[in-house]
């Protein structure tokens, strides 16, 4: 049995109301997204999510007074480079889509996280005599998280990644010379990255340390610029392996039965 064959006999049946047909199209559309996506990177993208969290409980110290960033900084790039991946491949729908489930995958954990700082114990880091209470009560407040972050970073990244997925996009249909060389590549990464990583630190600033923690709306943008800057520099570095993987990923046809899928509803629409 053929790709396309499996393809059309697993389609959902759209008898019935309409509203009901689109729904299983969409569910059974990303289902299929998700197994077409390869694991190690689907992996990757939602342990950048994760781990951003909890980095961004520490600080970075710098040797100048206006410029603020967080250990955040060390995987906040990864995140990014697999939306730019996945969009190049799959479409700025699609990494959107993976991007939402990365989400509900990363509020999940901080569930479990918060219901573990809650269970009576020490940690083993917090075993310091005469400090044991206050390093066991700032650690389970590390990985407990605060609602405010959490609802904050959340936030942030869905905005970032809808700018992030679609101008990518939009940037890589203007280059028609050549789309699939590093040069297009580059372009439509490098600037995607740059908006939609401003949008995530100024949304995030805007949200959590404008209104808890007093900043002025002076010192959101300028953090959110200079960390844009940051974060921008370390896709820059990894551009490289990124593009290598999305040619991989169109020389071996990876996720050919999601991208049939796609082109055949799309035929079907046009008529």
């Amino acid at each position: 049995m053929t790709t396309k064959e499996m393809t059309t006999r697993e389609m959902p049946n759209h008898n019935g109301k309409k509203g009901n047909g689109k729904l299983q199209s969409e569910l059974y559309e990303l289902k299929l997204l998700l197994r077409s996506i390869p694991t190690l990177l689907m992996a990757l993208f939602v342990v950048s999510l994760i781990a951003m969290n909890l980095l961004a409980n520490k600080s970075i110290q710098l040797p100048v007074d206006w410029l603020a960033l967080d250990g955040g900084l060390v995987v906040s790039w990864m995140a990014f480079l697999s939306m730019d991946i996945m969009t190049k491949h799959f479409g700025p729908k699609a990494a959107t889509e993976a991007s939402a489930v990365a989400v509900l995958l990363n509020l999940t954990v901080c569930l479990f996280f918060f219901v573990a700082s809650k269970i009576p114990g020490m940690w083993g880091e917090a075993y310091v005599e005469g400090s044991e209470a206050l390093l066991n009560g700032a650690l389970d407040r590390t990985f407990g998280g605060t609602w405010y972050v959490v609802f904050g970073s959340t936030v942030a990244f869905i905005v970032s990644a809808v700018i992030n997925n679609f101008l990518n996009y939009a940037i890589g249909k203007l280059l028609r010379k050549n789309p699939d060389g590093f040069f297009a590549y580059a372009c439509r990464t490098y600037l995607s990255t740059a908006v939609g990583q401003f949008a995530d630190n100024l949304t995030f600033a805007l949200i959590v340390s404008h209104f808890f923690f007093g900043w002025s709306l002076l010192q959101c943008v300028t953090c959110a610029a200079t960390g844009m800057v940051a974060e921008l520099l370390c896709e820059i570095v990894f551009s490289g392996p990124g593009y290598r993987i999305c040619r991989k990923w169109k020389e071996e046809d990876v996720g050919k039965q999601y991208l049939d899928y796609i082109a055949e509803k799309r035929g079907k629409a046009g008529k």
